[in-house]
């Protein structure tokens, strides 16, 4: 890396904070993540934490019960700071950790403002998703693009890298909808696209009405057989790549695909049951997965 990008601008204090603010973060939020992010080396695994943190970031505004304008509006800071990050003058602890691997590892800017564009989607007061392809295009702002970043920090190339992304992207993203009915219908927010429900019987109704909905579990099990598939197409792409840059990836697919099959296993009945990979599968799954 030459001294010419943004994070050399930077005071050693800053970069120090700005590390210690997103490690925090991640560390905080007792995700997967973290697990699957420690097999990197010292520098990936920074970037992948600052890459994390802007994401919570931008999601946690997303999640605000507060006013669907307010919310927007805070999300149009975001991208003037990330307009400001790629002009080399950061002024988040978040952009601060982000201008080293902006530099380091070519991370697009267009890929930011699409992560930032799908947060949008979330902050509206009413969320519905009327079929497959606009629910594909919600994952690919908010999950794909992040595939897309991390495939830069590992290494991956684009070529190879795409269709994991991809994949992957939309098994866990599938998988967070799956796992996340209960708390998205309190938000009035319905992400099983309108006709497939309607293929079920079910009709444009607020959302927890169509949760409580007979034929509801049904239409989870349709979402549930797709998702499934994009776990295996996500491992027949990871496959392809290089195994030693991919097994965060890998390692976070697995521990997902644990979160998943718990899902099935315990139905679409019981909607308020916490479902989690326990301590011991999340250590098998990093010695099975990240450490061979």
């Amino acid at each position: 890396m030459t001294g010419t990008g943004p994070w050399f601008i930077l005071t050693i204090m800053q970069r120090s904070d700005a590390m210690e603010y997103v490690t925090d973060v991640v560390q905080r939020s007792g995700t997967s993540f973290f697990w699957a992010m420690r097999l990197l080396p010292g520098p990936k695994r920074d970037a992948m934490f600052a890459i994390y943190a802007f994401c919570r970031e931008v999601d946690d505004i997303a999640d605000d019960p507060g006013d669907p304008v307010d919310k927007l509006s805070r999300l149009a800071e975001w991208r003037d700071e990330i307009e400001r990050l790629y002009r080399g003058d950061p002024s988040s602890p978040v952009s601060h950790a982000l201008a080293g691997p902006v530099a380091e590892y070519g991370l697009p800017k267009q890929v930011f403002l699409e992560i930032i564009e799908g947060m949008e989607i979330d902050s509206t007061a009413r969320l519905r998703i009327a079929d497959m392809p606009e629910l594909e295009s919600y994952c690919d702002k908010v999950a794909c693009a992040v595939g897309r970043l991390s495939n830069r920090v590992f290494g991956v190339e684009d070529s190879l890298g795409e269709a994991a992304a991809v994949a992957l992207g939309q098994a866990l993203q599938f998988t967070n909808i799956l796992r996340d009915l209960r708390e998205d219908a309190d938000l009035d927010r319905l992400y099983l696209p309108r006709d497939m429900l309607e293929s079920h019987g079910i009709g444009n109704s607020d959302a927890g009405t169509a949760l409580d909905h007979p034929a509801f579990g049904a239409a989870c099990e349709e979402l549930a057989g797709i998702t499934e598939e994009r776990f295996r197409q996500a491992e027949t792409a990871l496959a392809a790549c290089d195994s030693r840059t991919v097994r965060p990836a890998v390692v976070m697919m697995h521990m997902y695909r644990g979160i998943f099959r718990r899902l099935r296993r315990r139905g679409w009945i019981r909607l308020g049951d916490k479902v989690s990979v326990p301590i011991w599968q999340k250590l098998w799954i990093l010695c099975r997965y990240g450490l061979t």
